[in-house]
């Protein structure tokens, strides 16, 4: 594979030899000069001096220039020329660095890029290693924006002949946007209070920052798998351009163009305008406009048949009316029947005026009985009598607890006393206060007088920690 930095450029005519000067090989010591070691450096080493003197001096540099063999290879790395009118100097991007640029470096750009001036070793050249780069006097996201439009509109992703129609009566809305922002509350509000019977299909997504607009395309294309989608809502709240672009990107675009019905873009506010929308099929300025979209057609059809009912009623009261006047001139037996007809109204409503006396005062009669009713077994009432038995359980049980705990205390009074009395009268006290009791060696009875035993005999010696086995040598009376 050739290198980039193989192309030509203009080097500078080295001047003409002169006699002045002696050549180096021609160079000798002279008598009496000190003879000097050379110190002779291969070609690497003096080309990593040279990078590390570069690198060292010029560790960032800002550099202004205008693109020139602009070529993105393979590995991801961006190679180009920056130049002026009267100098060049070759420049690379690295891979990590280029999928971060919002522009398309593209060759009569002019930019500012900052990096640090290094060598490239393998061909002695030096370079700028470049982590930054941006157009001049245009920004970054705005060159980005007007690049990707105009490739896309030469596409004819923003031809209106591709734009379709909303349905009239949607059955079932997508919705792809964040759960956290108010972009989605505000479309809820407005299908609940204008389409209450409409089915929502929710993706929640990311609408921001690195990878959020992978994660929209991700979404659209999944939302339009769901059977029976009709339409689909994408957008997000308004905020900067760096906010917004997520909507900016390539992948977005194509999502919308390839989805298999119709999408609403309702990114931002009213002056926010992104690619999304100039793909969309059709855009609305806010997120809650989008939803009145939605339900416009549907709006629209319920007057459609408002008006026709209405229409059609008053054609049946006008022609009921006009027969009415036909059969009363035609048959005069048929005039008499409106008197007749209102003649029975009046008793009939007189006597519904009669039934409903009659009927209230029945029922007046059975609300005082059950009135009544009520108050006798309100003395019944068997949640009342158990609320009074368990006040007194509650009463029997505090004087029970407290006789218990009062028991107690004197048991334990008493209990101390008699241990104390106990420890006064035990043995193991007198031990404790140096004194030994002496057994015979069977241990079955105490010695307590000396002529009990006799010289040679063993006797058993209980202290007041252990005991002692010893033999009588002597006895004294």
């Amino acid at each position: 594979m050739s290198d980039l930095f193989d192309l030509p450029f203009e080097d500078e005519t080295p001047p003409p030899e002169t006699n002045d000067q002696p050549a180096a090989s021609d160079q000798r010591p002279t008598a009496g000069s000190p003879v000097t070691a050379r110190r002779v450096l291969t070609v690497t080493e003096l080309t990593v001096k040279v990078r590390d003197l570069l690198e060292t001096e010029f560790f960032e540099v800002w550099v202004e220039g205008e693109l020139s063999n602009c070529r993105l290879w393979n590995t991801g790395h961006l190679y180009f020329t920056l130049k002026d009118g009267g100098a060049q100097i070759k420049a690379v991007i690295f891979r990590t660095v280029v999928r971060y640029l919002k522009f398309k470096p593209a060759d009569g750009l002019r930019v500012v890029a900052r990096g640090r001036v290094s060598v490239y070793e393998p061909k002695g050249e030096y370079q700028i290693v470049c982590e930054h780069l941006e157009p001049q006097g245009l920004g970054a996201l705005q060159l980005a924006f007007d690049q990707l439009k105009k490739r896309l509109q030469a596409e004819g992703l923003f031809d209106a002949e591709r734009k379709r129609p909303l349905p009239t009566l949607p059955r079932k809305i997508g919705i792809v946007t964040s759960l956290d922002g108010a972009a989605i509350r505000d479309i809820i509000n407005v299908l609940r209070r204008r389409y209450a019977n409409a089915h929502l299909v929710i993706r929640p997504t990311r609408v921001q920052g690195d990878g959020a607009a992978l994660e929209i395309a991700r979404g659209l294309r999944a939302i339009a798998r769901v059977p029976g989608v009709d339409v689909i809502i994408v957008g997000r709240g308004g905020g900067s351009i760096e906010d917004l672009w997520a909507f900016n990107e390539e992948t977005v675009a194509r999502a919308i163009a390839e989805a298999p019905v119709p999408i609403i873009s309702a990114v931002g506010h009213e002056t926010d305008t992104t690619i999304a929308d100039f793909v969309a099929d059709l855009r609305a300025p806010t997120p809650s406009a989008a939803a009145e979209l939605v339900v416009a057609a549907k709006d629209e059809f319920s007057s459609r048949i408002g008006r026709l009912r209405d229409r059609l009623r008053a054609a049946a009261r006008g022609r009921v009316q006009s027969l009415r006047v036909h059969v009363a001139s035609s048959r005069p037996v048929f005039a008499r029947i409106p008197g007749r007809l209102a003649m029975r109204g009046r008793d009939a409503a007189e006597l519904s005026h009669a039934l409903a006396r009659v009927m209230r005062a029945a029922v007046g009669a059975w609300e005082r009985r059950r009135q009544q009713l009520e108050r006798q077994l309100a003395t019944f009432d068997l949640g009342r009598r158990l609320g009074a038995i368990r006040t007194r359980l509650v009463a029997a049980d505090g004087r029970l607890t407290g006789a218990a705990a009062r028991r107690h205390d004197r048991a334990g009074a008493q209990l101390g006393h008699a241990a104390g009395r106990l420890e006064t009268l035990s043995p193991l006290a007198v031990l404790g206060r140096g004194y030994a009791v002496c057994w015979t060696a069977d241990r079955t009875r105490a010695v307590r007088d000396a002529a009990d035993v006799a010289a040679g005999d063993r006797v058993s010696v209980t202290l007041a920690r252990g005991e002692l086995e010893c033999d009588v040598r002597e006895t004294k009376t």
